[in-house]
This record gives structure tokens, sequence and C-alpha cells, in this order.
């Protein structure tokens, strides 16, 4: 970060957030070693410049993917990270997978892909009246299969092809998406605490991933500086 940029987030508020605390030195991996700034009691303590400068990196990223109309996919494996990653990616309009993410979901893109338009069309049979024509068991059955489908598929619908980047809130908890996404060839931006494993990954923001504010700040930076002008992308359809 130049002297003439203004940092996203005061360093103050980062601070109160606990966002430069990272893990016990016991579990931290030397990888991460950059961003460390000291160790305290045992505890790596994060260096928040660095964040703030990988936080206007990240940002400048994203919005580029977006304006040369790649696809992201927004990837929230903790329960802290997923109302604002929620948030930021229907801002962006953008495919998301919340808590758990699916085996395959990019190594077998094709079958998971079949499962999203079979929601779709268990939404439009339901919409459309189509059930109407089976007895109440079978309407039941329909009902949990369409409430297990739109758990597990609903932020999938944007996702019509191979994204061209992944967004995860955790790297370390997030590490299956990341595994398939560069097994795929696609860019991961990440936020990485300091036992984390950053090697091949497009972009990491150093934070204390297990702090709900810490999270909420980063992805709320990400969210007010998103570039919407971006081009907006059609659901799947059943066809």
């Amino acid at each position: 970060m130049t002297e003439e940029q203004t940092p996203l987030i005061q360093y103050e508020e980062m601070l109160q957030a606990g966002m430069h605390f990272g893990r016990k030195r016991t579990v931290f991996n030397p990888k991460m070693g950059q961003y460390v700034f000291s160790v305290r009691d045992g505890i790596c303590l994060i260096d928040l410049l660095k964040t703030q400068e990988a936080l206007q990196t990240a940002i400048h990223t994203l919005n580029t993917t977006l304006q040369e109309g790649g696809l992201v996919l927004f990837v929230a494996p903790t329960k802290q990270s997923q109302e604002s990653v929620l948030a930021l990616a229907e801002k962006a309009n953008m495919p998301f997978v919340m808590d758990r993410w699916l085996g395959g979901t990019l190594t077998n893109f094709k079958n998971i892909n079949g499962r999203v338009k079979h929601l779709v069309q268990l939404e439009e049979d339901k919409a459309t009246g189509a059930w109407e024509k089976y007895t109440k068991k079978e309407q039941l059955e329909l009902t949990r299969e369409l409430a297990e489908m739109t758990r597990n598929f609903a932020g999938l619908k944007k996702l019509t092809r191979m994204p061209d980047m992944v967004f995860v809130a955790s790297v370390k908890e997030g590490a299956l998406a990341i595994h398939e996404a560069r097994k795929m060839g696609v860019k991961v931006v990440a936020i990485a605490n300091t036992d984390a494993n950053p090697t091949g990954l497009q972009q990491i923001i150093p934070a204390n991933d297990r702090s709900k504010k810490a999270i909420d700040l980063i992805v709320n930076a990400i969210t007010a500086n998103l570039d919407t002008r971006a081009p907006e992308l059609a659901e799947v359809s059943k066809s």
C-alpha cells in the first residue's frame, strides 16, 4: 500500500476486532512467516499493515476479474464467515457455497451442474402446480427432496461454467474447495491464518479467520469496494 492510499480498514478497527491474532506457534506454518509481526505468549501476531496491503490487492484482483466478465465462486466454510460472504456474493450476483463444500463441485462439475438443473426443474414444477397430479405422500417426498436440494445446490445456480476465480473465507477450513480449484487451474483468493499453507494461491489476506468481527470487516470492505458494473450472469436453466 502506497502512502497515497487510504487504508480500507483503520488499524484501530482491525486491532479491536482481534484481526492480528494468529494461531499458536506450535501450529504455525513457516510459509506464513512474512506476514507475522511477532510472537507473544506463544501466539503469532499478524502484521496488519501487510493485511491492509493484501486487502487492497485482493479487491483489485477481484474487480479486474469481474470487469473482464469473469465468474467468481464465493465460499464461506465457517459459520462466522457465512453472513458477510453471502452478502458479498449477492451484491456481485455470483454463485456461492455456504458451510459444507460438496466434493466434486469443480472436479466433477458436469454432475453437479446436472443436480442444479434438477433443482431448478423441481422449483418450476412446484410453482406451476405440476405437483398437484401426485398423491399427498408423493408431494411430501418431493417437498423433502426440494428442501435437501435447495440446501445443497441453491447457491450454485449461477455457476454456469467453471469459475475463473474462487474466493475462500478461510484457507484451512476451505482446504477441499482450494484443492479442487487448484486441480482445475482456477485462481484462488483467500483469507489465511498463520497455520495456513498459501502455496499456489493467487492472493491471500492474512488475518484471524476465527474472529467473526475480523472476517466481517474484511468481507464488508470488499463488498463496499466491489465494482458493481460487472456483467450480470443468467442463472442455470433446466435446458
